[in-house]
């Protein structure tokens, strides 16, 4: 088994060392970056408090390490009630969901991460959960069965998703809220990790926590993880404080590229290129080439390699474009190219 990746963007033992509720924002005020969702909510939170409402339910969508956890924590302290925390895939059966829910006070946030992985059979039990905040629960087996309904307290259900595609359709509806969180820019990211480094009471100058930043692949957790791998190796090598040049030393040491590459995402686009010379590869090949599993590359390398313009999905296979070919110093022949 190999090491974890520290650009790995879902949560991982490397995190577990980390103070994550303490960096945390705990306020809208306090939250960087994803400005037009920050403003939607902003309106929709004081609209539901004046008319004396939970909020409506929410569906949360976009790449793991983005602050999907953190803004249902956010939500839950401007409607200053609780929230419950679970994951699709830990509700195994309609009586672990209906235990979850009734135990819920009013206007309480029950916030579900992986949504998407929920079972079909509490699937049907959240409908009416959601609609009417209520459960319908069958008592006995055979003839003698019947159904009765349980009233719930009213609550915000907030889920969730790296993959809004695989939710149900009528999953999908009653949601009243649905956002996109979208990769971070690199000045929000800077904004992160000068406040992260004062938290934590990390020496850092404004250009060191600009180099982090670029190499962070647009996702707070890995910002979080690199400044603490960087600050180690400012304590250690240099005088503490994290310089543009310590940073930029500390995350070579890491294998961590100007462009947050690392190991991994280049022996993907290098196999690509020296291995199948450039033409379209499917990825079951890419696969065997790398020795990782299909579902890996698709959801962790490829999002980012795609976002940065280093490969293209065609109907013939992968191909890595002419900005990989630049990045490694390698000749790029246009007849290469299968588009």
């Amino acid at each position: 088994m190999e090491d974890e990746r520290i650009v790995e963007p879902s949560l991982t033992s490397l995190d577990q060392s980390m103070d994550n509720n303490s960096l945390r924002p705990k306020w809208l005020s306090e939250y960087v970056g994803q400005e037009k969702i920050v403003e939607k909510l902003k309106i929709f939170i004081e609209a539901a408090k004046n008319r004396h409402e939970p909020l409506d339910h929410c569906l949360l969508n976009g790449p793991p390490g983005l602050g999907k956890t953190t803004l249902s924590y956010i939500i839950a302290n401007e409607m200053g009630v609780n929230v419950k925390v679970t994951s699709g895939p830990a509700i195994e059966r309609p009586g672990d969901l209906a235990s979850i829910l009734s135990n819920l006070n009013e206007d309480d946030v029950l916030f579900i991460d992986e949504i998407h992985r929920i079972n079909r059979s509490v699937e049907e039990v959240l409908y009416p959960a959601m609609e009417d905040y209520a459960l319908d629960i069958i008592i006995g087996k055979g003839p003698s069965a019947r159904s009765i309904r349980l009233d719930l307290e009213k609550f915000t259900l907030i889920g969730a998703t790296t993959r809004s595609g695989q939710l149900t359709s009528p999953l999908r509806d009653r949601f009243g809220v649905m956002l996109n969180l979208e990769l971070y820019d690199i000045k929000s990211l800077t904004e992160i990790i000068t406040r992260s480094a004062s938290i934590l009471n990390i020496g850092i100058e404004r250009d060191g926590a600009l180099e982090i930043a670029r190499r962070s692949r647009g996702t707070p957790r890995i910002a979080n993880r690199l400044l603490k791998r960087v600050r180690d190796y400012a304590e250690v090598r240099e005088n503490g404080v994290i310089t543009k040049k310590v940073a930029i030393n500390g995350l070579n040491l890491l294998e961590i590229d100007k462009l947050g590459l690392d190991n991994l995402d280049r022996r993907i686009i290098l196999t690509m290129i020296e291995n199948f010379s450039g033409r379209p590869v499917g990825i079951d090949a890419i696969a065997a080439s790398v020795g990782e599993e299909r579902i890996t590359i698709e959801d962790v390398y490829e999002p980012y390699l795609m976002q940065i313009g280093f490969l293209n999905r065609t109907s013939r296979g992968r191909i890595a474009t002419k900005a990989a070919y630049d990045h490694f110093g390698i000749e790029y022949k246009e007849q290469e190219s299968f588009l």
